[in-house]
């Protein structure tokens, strides 16, 4: 089971950090979202050691992925903040080790967390 949370309203250029916990040790997770009327995408992802990132182009040095295996929790810090950011998120597992780069290699997901960025 995951469960995300951190979303929020904040104005554009502002940051949020996302978390996701998990209630068990995953392996690869990574973080898609899905805007209203468009299909949900891939933005990030992270290997279990933490060791492997990928991110998608449109979030390249803005977003940083990491996570706490200790605390089975994955987050994603979010700066520079745009308009079209705004989106629900969805942290997301895999089994194995290696990355998943496309929203259908999840198979597990969370509830989601509404981040609204106001231009």
């Amino acid at each position: 089971q995951l469960q995300a949370s951190g979303g929020g309203l904040v104005q554009a250029g502002g940051s949020l950090r996302l978390s996701c916990a998990a209630s068990e040790r995953t392996y690869v997770m990574g973080w898609c979202r899905q805007a209203p009327g468009k299909e949900r995408e891939f933005v990030a992802a992270i290997n279990w050691s933490g060791s492997s990132t990928y991110y998608a182009d449109f979030v390249k040095g803005r977003f940083t992925i990491s996570r706490d295996n200790a605390k089975n929790t994955v987050y994603l810090q979010m700066n520079s903040l745009k308009p079209e950011d705004t989106a629900v998120f969805y942290c997301a597992a895999a089994p194995g080790t290696w990355i998943r780069k496309n929203v259908d290699e999840y198979a597990y997901w969370g509830q989601g967390t509404q981040v609204t960025v106001s231009s």
